[in-house]
């Protein structure tokens, strides 16, 4: 019998292996691309390798810089509120900082308390303004109260009138509603004064601020420890000195209220010493050798 012919075998793989590896490969390469566009939950791979190093006992540490944030169109679209003022009269301050042992507080805020402060005294002392008597302002920190000379004091003279003790009564009575410390500063025009009582304008400003400081002190209310006295002669002008009008705005007593101030600063003049009769605080000037010597209280 003859024996049937061997069929020839194939050159290759089946046609099918081909369109497998080629699907393969896509799907490979999707996968590849799925992982490259994704983002890593830190905090929930925290939290899984916490629970994988719990049940296995895994000792390696997981550092979880960030926690990834997501886009919202709301956010893009909408933005917080303004925050209003509230009737909680409290002062609050969120903070992260555990060290954090003070408040910062709005610089609009301190200016508001500023203006209704010096509003408060203006309301006040209406009248003595509209007379030309006072005059109030705000200077940084401070309400300032300008105590003019042609009301106040005579030409040369650091005695207060007695027209004016009245208006220094009710500067006084404003004065413990007033928080802070208070600077009460003597100033001259550039004229020079050389009197029996005052050789100089620096001696004649600081008599000034020291008698208005006196009788402020009268209120029992007010505490000497939130006074300093000064006086400054004519080195803090407000107007130029060419003119009369410009030297009578010069020569004047400022009483200024510094808004937020603690009231341990070092005293020119203590007021403990504005306290003491008027021959205890005056300085013997007289001596010869030049020096100077303040008698016993």
């Amino acid at each position: 019998m003859e024996e049937a012919p061997k069929a020839e075998e194939g050159g290759g793989v089946p046609a099918w292996v081909m369109t497998f590896a080629d699907l393969m490969t896509l799907l490979m390469c999707f996968f590849v691309l799925l992982l490259a566009f994704s983002e890593m939950d830190a905090q929930k791979f925290k939290e899984l390798s916490g629970s994988v190093k719990n049940a296995f006992g895994v000792q390696a540490e997981i550092e979880a810089r960030t926690i990834p944030k997501g886009t919202s169109v709301i956010a893009r679209e909408f933005s917080p509120g303004k925050p209003q003022p509230t009737l909680i009269n409290d002062v609050r301050q969120f903070t992260i900082d555990s060290n954090q042992n003070t408040l910062e507080f709005d610089e609009e805020e301190d200016n508001d308390e500023l203006e209704r402060e010096a509003e408060r005294i203006r309301r006040a002392l209406e009248a003595e303004i509209q007379d030309g008597a006072l005059a109030v302002v705000t200077e940084q920190d401070k309400v300032v109260i300008h105590i003019l000379e042609k009301a106040s004091f005579g030409s040369g003279d650091a005695t207060v009138r007695q027209t004016f003790k009245p208006t220094l009564n009710k500067i006084a009575k404003l004065l413990p509603s007033s928080n802070g410390r208070i600077d009460v500063a003597g100033h001259t025009d550039n004229v020079p004064i050389s009197t029996s009582r005052f050789r100089s304008n620096w001696e004649l400003s600081t008599g000034r601020a020291v008698s208005v400081a006196q009788l402020l002190l009268g209120n029992a209310e007010l505490e000497p420890r939130r006074f300093t006295v000064t006086g400054h002669a004519d080195t803090q002008p407000r107007a130029e000195n060419d003119t009369a009008e410009g030297r009578a705005a010069n020569r004047r007593v400022d009483i200024r209220i510094v808004i937020g101030k603690d009231w341990d600063s070092p005293n020119v003049i203590s007021a403990d010493d504005v306290l003491l009769p008027r021959e205890a605080t005056r300085r013997d000037l007289s001596d010869e050798t030049g020096t100077q010597e303040a008698p016993a209280p």
